[in-house]
């Protein structure tokens, strides 16, 4: 049964929906009103206020600190500087995926990791013969992701945190409502946003410090309904939805290497040796046979399958998770695992693994879709992502 994160008080006042899911064993808000719309148009056209306290988050320190996490990622980590921050997979010897996350150097032998899964155990078992403490802490550890085009001007007012200077993908540090934090500029929405990573059991100073000062920037909680379609605006994958972690995939097939997941930017085969990087040296010279991309379907041919029946289209509620086919003439070439009406964009897109060598940009496919309880089929095309990228999210705030 989940418990309440550290900011279970606030939030349970808030969400006047009731309607909760389970996250790493804690109560996560799917929408705080009875429809996500406002807490969506929050994070486009305001601010939103997010709990991300149950990530899992790791202290890596020690003099070897850089080298267990330079022994596990596929990014370099000899050239972070203390204050960046790492988007980087992490793989097995097979070179498959265990999991995504961020690595943040705090000093010179400290960093702070997040994971969407449990990662102590791997990190301790590659520790072994390096002077090194990893310590989980989850629990300890709280925090906040501030998202939005407001979220700066809302944060300068709230912190002492010099975000003049803060880059993205780089941290500081400051104070909120007395409260010492860390603040990342980083998110999982694609627009401006930050992180805000503080003590557990300060946390709800912090909130209120924030909520506080929140009406003048039209500050809204959100919850994952939005941050999900959010998240797919920004053509980022969600592990067990998008991909599977090959710790907990059943099947082969249901592994996947950073080519796969498109994060070839991610890997760096020049630097010393990491787990996996025999077998991504591989891949390299006989190319992968699928990759995860965006798919931008024909709203027209949406509005004929309805039409066909006697039925006005209709844009999905929300963010569907459920994998469908996608087709090139009569057989499949993939699966389109997140769907979702973009509000921002006004368009029906999709994340798909699609097969070599039909994931090319601009390959005209068709992706299955029920209409009155009948599987019928829609074009699509596969479009560069993000399928969202405004110039905020990475310009000085």
């Amino acid at each position: 049964m989940p418990v309440g994160s550290a900011f279970h008080a606030r939030t349970r006042e808030l969400c006047e929906s009731l309607s909760y899911r389970d996250w790493a064993g804690y109560y996560a808000v799917s929408a705080y009103e009875t429809h996500y719309e406002h807490e969506y148009n929050a994070l486009r056209n305001a601010c939103g206020l997010i709990d991300i306290s149950p990530l899992f988050k790791y202290h890596v320190s020690g003099r070897d600190a850089t080298r267990l996490v330079n022994r596990i990622i596929t990014r370099d980590a000899t050239k972070m500087a203390v204050g960046q921050v790492y988007y980087t997979p992490w793989c097995d010897d097979e070179g498959k995926v265990i999991d995504d996350g961020t690595v943040t150097r705090v000093s010179e032998q400290s960093y702070r990791w997040t994971a969407a899964d449990p990662s102590l155990r791997w990190l301790t078992q590659n520790a072994s013969g390096l002077e090194v403490r990893v310590d989980d802490v989850s629990e300890q550890v709280a925090a906040l992701a501030l998202q939005g085009p407001t979220s700066a001007a809302l944060l300068r007012q709230v912190s002492t945190a010099n975000l003049d200077a803060l880059r993205y993908f780089r941290a500081t540090t400051g104070t909120i409502g007395g409260v010492p934090v860390d603040i990342s500029r980083t998110g999982y929405t694609g627009d401006l946003g930050y992180e805000i990573w503080m003590p557990w059991d300060a946390s709800l100073q912090v909130w209120d410090a924030i909520v506080s000062a929140g009406p003048a920037f039209d500050l809204h909680p959100v919850g994952m309904q939005a941050l999900d379609i959010a998240r797919i605006e920004a053509g980022l994958l969600l592990i067990g939805v998008d991909f599977n972690g090959s710790r907990k995939a059943l099947i082969e097939s249901q592994k996947y290497t950073p080519f796969e997941l498109g994060m070839a930017r991610l890997i760096d085969l020049k630097k010393g040796p990491f787990i996996g990087r025999k077998a991504l040296a591989s891949e390299v010279l006989r190319g992968h046979p699928r990759q995860v991309v965006g798919l931008e379907i024909e709203w027209t041919d949406v509005e004929k399958l309805y039409e066909a029946v006697g039925l006005p289209p209709t844009a999905p509620a929300g963010t569907s998770r459920v994998a469908v086919p996608v087709y090139n003439g009569g057989a499949q070439v993939g699966r389109a695992t997140s769907t979702t009406w973009s509000p921002v964009m006004k368009k029906l897109i999709a994340l798909a693994t699609i097969d070599a060598p039909h994931f090319a940009m601009g390959t005209r496919l068709e992706m299955e879709m029920t209409v009155d309880a009948v599987r019928r089929r829609a074009r699509a095309t596969v479009v560069p992502m993000p399928f969202f990228n405004p110039p905020r999210k990475t310009q000085p705030a």
